[in-house]
């Protein structure tokens, strides 16, 4: 099965096949207690990020980030 195919469950479960093939137990426990783990509270540390960005500030690095790749496509 193609990959552009699959549901996202379905990817979910052959990349993580993937990664433990490739990692072997010891390096996929790693991944997933590195990655899976929830750590922090990103509702405080977005508060913190955020403190005192307006919206037009946010539009305005979205629409520099934005010509910044277009260039980069070219």
């Amino acid at each position: 099965m193609q990959i552009q195919e699959m549901s996202d469950q379905e990817f979910q479960r052959h990349a993580l096949s993937i990664l433990q093939r490739e990692l072997g137990a010891e390096g996929f426990a790693r991944f997933l207690r590195l990655y899976r783990s929830g750590r922090g509270n990103y509702t405080d540390e977005r508060g913190r990020w955020l403190n005192g960005v307006t919206i037009e500030e946010i539009v305005e690095q979205i629409r520099s980030a934005d010509q910044f790749e277009g260039q980069i496509k070219r």
